[in-house]
């Protein structure tokens, strides 16, 4: 159980960081939640989780792909908890291209988001971890953090960079009670997945079943998605005393696919 301690998770308006932060807020964890949405829809999500779980929850819309906003979230949320307890770097985005037509505000952005901003937050919740003797760092990577895949140079490089960076702060953390790890999924059905299925059958004259298990889910020997709650329980067992013992390990939870 996490009932008193605090976790903030970004990219968490929806898809696999919502589920995170649902998992959490069922232990009784406080939340932190940031993202991207108009300030109805976040305050839906916000005062749902409160008013569901009891405990205290906040939105900060912080862009992850500005180091000074990301301190100043860190900043109120440490300010306000005493501590981040949890981090949970989930915020991503992707492009896919040859490298040699690859835009380059577009490998920039990429870098920042989902390599770069963990640094930051990283950097930011440490030092009271360490002091408290007691923290949970979890990078949501991707099987791209192990394995590659054409087109999408940035996206891999970023998320084999985040999968050092887990290693090394491993290293730096453990004997201070602090374990850090990084969950790699598959493809996980999100709504922005799902959104993605009709136009590819439309586009390939296929059926969207066709679509799933012969271009989605190609790598995955399952030939099944992962689901966002099979990841945030993941994470809440990561988060778990149960799990104290291991740190700096890069987890698949990918249907197979880098078995092969």
């Amino acid at each position: 159980m996490l009932k008193g301690r605090t976790a903030l998770v970004t990219g968490s308006t929806s898809g696999i960081g919502l589920a995170v932060v649902e998992a959490f807020a069922v232990q009784g964890a406080n939340v932190v939640i940031n993202g991207l949405g108009d300030a109805k829809q976040t305050e839906a999500i916000r005062a749902n989780i409160e008013t569901t779980h009891g405990v205290v929850a906040r939105f900060d819309g912080a862009d992850m792909s500005r180091p000074d906003a990301i301190e100043a979230m860190m900043r109120k949320a440490i300010d306000a908890f005493g501590a981040i307890d949890v981090l949970v770097n989930n915020a991503g985005i992707q492009h896919v291209a040859q490298v040699e037509q690859f835009p380059i505000k577009m490998w920039d952005a990429i870098m920042a988001i989902n390599l770069t901003a963990a640094f930051h937050t990283i950097r930011h919740a440490l030092p009271a971890m360490k002091a408290q003797q007691w923290g949970r760092i979890i990078n949501v990577a991707s099987a791209h953090a192990l394995v590659a895949s054409p087109f999408k140079s940035a996206y891999v490089a970023a998320k084999h960079g985040l999968a050092g960076l887990t290693k090394t702060i491993a290293l730096e953390a453990a004997e201070h009670g602090v374990t850090v790890n990084a969950i790699c999924p598959g493809y996980v059905l999100t709504p922005l997945v799902e959104k993605q299925i009709p136009d590819t059958a439309k586009t390939h004259g296929m059926s969207e079943e066709a679509v799933i298990k012969e271009v989605l889910l190609a790598a995955q020997p399952t030939k099944q998605f992962i689901t966002v709650e099979q990841v945030a329980a993941f994470a809440a067992f990561l988060a778990s005393d149960a799990a104290a013992s291991i740190t700096g390990a890069i987890l698949p939870i990918d249907g197979g696919w880098t078995a092969h």
